[in-house]
């Protein structure tokens, strides 16, 4: 085994190990804050609804009279074996929600990443290259905006603009299309209906660009400070002097360090798609996992909101390590 893939694979193992600390430290905060806030759920959701004897039966059958302790451990197990519960309001297995609504929130997302590499990127390799010129000051502008424009505001002024769409999809295209993965769009494909992947897109581009506003500035500001900084580099000034062109000096050797930095926080920009994304499928009606999460905190509905909480946390982990690995597969420097 090479010294460098020794490296590597001690890198990732030592990422997992510190992962399990973290999980659990936010399965705690989860299992404390979903009980501390309502106080004790049945009586929250039903309380007025129900007598005492129903009210204490409603509790005991779902184990808030137990012990905390055990609680806790019934909640470790339920993460453990992805059974989430049954929903109080509808009677729904929150497994079955994550399922079939995860894939309109992935699209949302993935959607709305693609925006702000294809907008954020090239407005800050233009901002770092010509530095303190009229594109760098509105770059910079730009990105203080969409950074500044939160998604309740910004998708509301992009229907008023551009024409309200509802929905992930006409509902047309929503029954014509057999559902096997759950994202409407690649089931189009699988398909071949590519007239319903023309409307999926359509619907997907206002709704991508109200979320994506959210971290696009974000990608302009460092891809603008990180080529500024590479530049400035010795390994510039030799490639400069051995008579590299300067596009590719800009292109092959100081984007794509500029890069590596962007890579890294792309994990914690995940987590702010996620929060971002609860509003944005309430406003354009988009049939995701925030979507659900909204009518199921409004319902007062305990259990739901304790799974799809608990999910959206450990996808924020799962992601953040699967950037740790690329990014130290990237950079060397990263295992050391």
């Amino acid at each position: 085994m090479s010294k460098q893939s020794g490296s590597l694979r001690r890198y990732i193992l030592t990422r997992i190990a510190l992962a399990i600390p973290m999980v659990l430290i936010l399965l705690v905060l989860v299992f404390v804050l979903m009980r501390v806030a309502p106080g004790d759920p049945i009586s929250a959701s039903q309380g007025g609804k129900l007598n005492a004897a129903e009210l204490a039966a409603r509790r005991h059958a779902a184990g808030f009279d137990a012990p905390m302790y055990q609680q806790f451990w019934d909640y470790l197990k339920s993460v453990v074996t992805l059974n989430f519960g049954t929903t109080f309001s509808d009677h729904r297995q929150v497994r079955d929600i994550i399922i079939e609504n995860g894939g309109a929130t992935l699209t949302l997302t993935f959607g709305a990443l693609v925006f702000a590499s294809v907008i954020g990127i090239p407005v800050g390799l233009l901002a770092g290259r010509l530095r303190d010129s009229t594109i760098d000051v509105a770059g910079r502008l730009f990105g203080i905006l969409s950074y500044a424009v939160p998604v309740i505001v910004a998708a509301p002024m992009l229907m008023l603009a551009f024409g309200a769409t509802s929905g992930q999809a006409s509902p047309l295209v929503q029954l014509n299309v057999p559902t096997q993965t759950h994202i409407l769009i690649v089931d189009a494909m699988i398909v071949g209906d590519w007239d319903a992947v023309g409307d999926i897109a359509n619907h997907l581009i206002l709704p991508s660009i109200a979320l994506g506003l959210l971290i696009v500035g974000v990608f302009i500001r460092m891809i603008r400070i990180n080529l500024i900084q590479s530049l400035q580099g010795d390994y510039i000034e030799a490639a400069r002097a051995r008579g590299v062109k300067e596009t590719a000096v800009v292109g092959r050797h100081a984007f794509r360090n500029a890069m590596v930095p962007v890579i890294t926080v792309l994990g914690l920009q995940v987590a702010m798609l996620l929060s971002g994304a609860v509003l944005t499928e309430r406003i354009f009606t988009w049939p995701g996992i925030g979507r659900q999460l909204i009518d199921y905190i409004n319902q007062r509905d305990y259990v739901a909101v304790q799974g799809i909480v608990t999910v959206f946390a450990l996808v924020v982990v799962v992601i953040s390590m699967l950037i740790d690995f690329i990014n130290a597969l990237i950079d060397p420097r990263v295992r050391y």
